[in-house]
């Protein structure tokens, strides 16, 4: 089953008709996501680790990462991709080994270091890359590019890491931070591979994106930070003596 997932999940990725991830935290999101007829499953690093009690940015203990990543895979029917920030500092094998026995058949890979947010060096990362991908051949690797946040906020520079990704193994490359609809266009006609967007407020709209030839559209944290918000609205109308139930 998980080589069938993990061959369904990179299926999936088609310019143009795009795979849609509401990016989930728990067991329950993971089962609303599913039930709601999504192709897949896709964890948020930041999400998750708020929930287990530590910032993002590589805090949460990699046993207790995989530990909840083990617990969406457990309720899933469907593919689940698993977003491990830059590896937790785990050696290649160790790294694949450990999504392996979550049972998660994909995930997301950073080229910068969540603690000291430095763009790494391009080489490197796709020397990483590529000894992910040789440790598990099935697995389905969207590789972050982190230009757009840390590093020179050009096209050139995201193309150029975005192609060695590719070459190194990547099945997708995911330039965070890119939302502007033709810089997405040129980026996605340059790269010549599956491109993962981020949907956020400013960004185009689902259709706009699958337009542009995007394969993969992501929503990151924000469902989570939205859910997070509104309960705090609701908790707050307990504490001032509100039915929570009426708060709209």
């Amino acid at each position: 089953m998980t080589t069938e997932h993990a061959a369904t999940l990179r299926s999936l990725h088609v310019p143009g008709t795009p795979l849609i991830l509401p990016n989930v935290w728990d067991a329950a999101s993971a089962r609303a996501v599913q039930d709601a007829g999504f192709a897949a499953i896709a964890t948020g690093s930041a999400a998750v680790a708020q929930v287990l009690g530590y910032e993002d940015g590589e805090h949460t203990p990699p046993a207790e990462m995989f530990a909840a990543v083990a617990r969406i895979a457990r309720v899933a029917r469907v593919p689940v991709t698993a977003d491990v920030e830059r590896g937790y500092g785990l050696k290649p094998r160790e790294l694949a080994e450990a999504l392996a026995a979550a049972g998660a058949v994909g995930c997301n890979l950073e080229d910068s270091d969540p603690r000291t947010e430095t763009m790494v060096d391009p080489g490197a990362q796709a020397a990483f890359l590529a000894e992910v991908r040789a440790a598990d051949p099935n697995l389905v690797i969207n590789a972050r590019v982190d230009t757009y946040l840390y590093g020179s906020r050009t096209r050139q520079e995201a193309v150029q890491r975005a192609r060695a990704y590719l070459e190194a193994g990547a099945d997708c490359v995911y330039p965070i931070g890119l939302a502007d609809a033709e810089e997405i266009r040129a980026f996605v006609a340059e790269v010549g591979g599956p491109v993962n967007i981020l949907f956020r407020p400013g960004a185009p709209s689902l259709a706009d994106l699958a337009g542009l030839g995007v394969a993969r559209i992501s929503y990151g944290h924000g469902l989570h930070r939205a859910v997070h918000a509104y309960t705090v609205k609701l908790i707050g109308a307990v504490r001032e003596g509100r039915d929570p139930y009426r708060e709209g």
